[in-house]
């Protein structure tokens, strides 16, 4: 290994340096502190856990994205978390043990074993809020909402919000009653929104059966025309499509009305988290950016697993990839530069301004730097026997 190869980092991970780390932490606090007005409660998971906990409920599908060690302690095997979701579910489930509605906020890096997007890198900075304890229509507007809130922080100048139901595929499938490789296929395409692939699995079913709705239904996506037109090719579908298509109008009709400057869409071919969530799913994007930018849903089976079943639904978003996204500034207020000196005066004067302010002093090593290129605006001077502040 030569001696620059020695400051290389593995492809996907990379250092934040100055001023994007501080534009970063800054909306990692606005991000919480709004959860936080909203009533949920901080909560800092560890970064390492034991196999089980991570892979429980939502974790199953997290396996391939996680990294695995040995505990030396006690030789079991361990992993990187590579979401927050599972953990809160168990600090809701195994360690508060609320009665009643829980919420709960937190915000800290994954590690992922390969970027998810193109865009992002393995070490995203996740955010997110979860609500336990409430399987009620309410609870997931008031996510959904609170998600909305996060982004309108961040300054993304423009947001589509697509909703779907996993009720609806889980009900057409389970009608169809393929075998296990033919339905692994549609999954596969309809997660792609393969329409041609779609036509080769379904094109023999019959335009009113379960496998003939989920050809017709790849082929819609859009505002509330796509869910009229999704009512007329679900006529006759089993109750629970039915309810979920009811909800999913009720749902955006009241976001369409609290945020009319974001437009609201339909995307029947949302399988993302199949496997773990049970009912309402959303995502978040912005225009040219090709992944989502905040997306959730609910999920109320995970709680079993940690011997506490409760409904739950949360939603995540990367704090990195939205400050590169948003529009938001972060206000810069300078700095002093106080020069070099053991002066016994300048020390107090020193201690008082950081009480309010930003203060730099400098070292004997800086006597030549210009204190501007420290992001210093004003320079503390000796004028008589006074320290004044004075700008630059």
């Amino acid at each position: 290994m030569t001696v620059s190869d020695r400051w290389l980092l593995p492809d996907g991970v990379e250092d934040i340096l100055p001023p994007l780390a501080g534009r970063i932490e800054s909306l990692r606090r606005d991000v919480m502190d709004t959860c936080q007005r909203w009533g949920y409660q901080l909560v800092i998971p560890p970064l390492i856990e034991y196999l089980e906990s991570l892979f429980t409920g939502t974790g199953h599908d997290l396996e391939l994205q996680t990294f695995k060690l040995t505990d030396q302690l006690t030789g079991r095997m361990m992993g990187v978390r590579a979401d927050m979701t599972p953990q809160a579910a168990r600090i809701d489930a195994h360690t508060l043990k609320q009665e009643g509605v829980t919420r709960l906020c937190y915000a800290g890096h994954v590690l992922n074993t390969r970027p998810r997007h193109m865009l992002t890198g393995r070490t995203p900075i996740q955010a997110g809020c979860e609500l336990f304890g409430s399987a009620s229509e309410s609870a997931d507007l008031e996510v959904i909402s609170l998600m909305l809130e996060t982004l309108r922080v961040s300054g993304l100048p423009q947001v589509h919000l697509d909703l779907a139901h996993v009720a609806i595929y889980e009900s057409l499938i389970g009608e169809a009653n393929f075998d296990a490789a033919t339905e692994a296929e549609i999954f596969d395409a309809m997660g792609r929104k393969s329409v041609p692939e779609l036509n080769r699995l379904l094109g023999d079913c019959a335009a009113d059966s379960a496998g003939g709705r989920l050809r017709e239904l790849a082929a819609l996506t859009g505002g509330l025309d796509a869910l009229t037109q999704a009512r007329k090719v679900l006529q006759g579908a089993s109750p629970t499509v039915i309810q979920a298509l009811d909800q999913l109008e009720r749902v955006a009709t009241m976001l369409t009305r609290d945020y009319p400057e974001v437009g609201v869409g339909f995307d029947f071919c949302e399988l993302r988290g199949y496997n773990y969530h049970t009912g309402l799913v959303f995502a978040a994007y912005s225009p040219g950016h090709g992944d989502a930018v905040a997306k959730g849903g609910r999920y109320d089976a995970i709680g079993s697993d940690f011997g506490r079943a409760r409904p739950a639904t949360g939603f995540s978003l990367d704090v990195r990839a939205l400050v590169a996204l948003g529009e938001r500034g972060v206000p810069s207020s300078g700095a002093v530069w106080a020069p070099a000196s053991d002066d016994a005066a300048l020390g107090g004067v020193v201690a008082g301004l950081r009480k309010t302010d930003v203060v730099v002093q400098a070292l004997p090593e800086d006597q030549a730097v210009d204190p501007r290129k420290r992001g210093c605006d004003r320079v503390l001077v000796k004028q008589g026997d006074q320290w004044v502040v004075e700008t630059l």
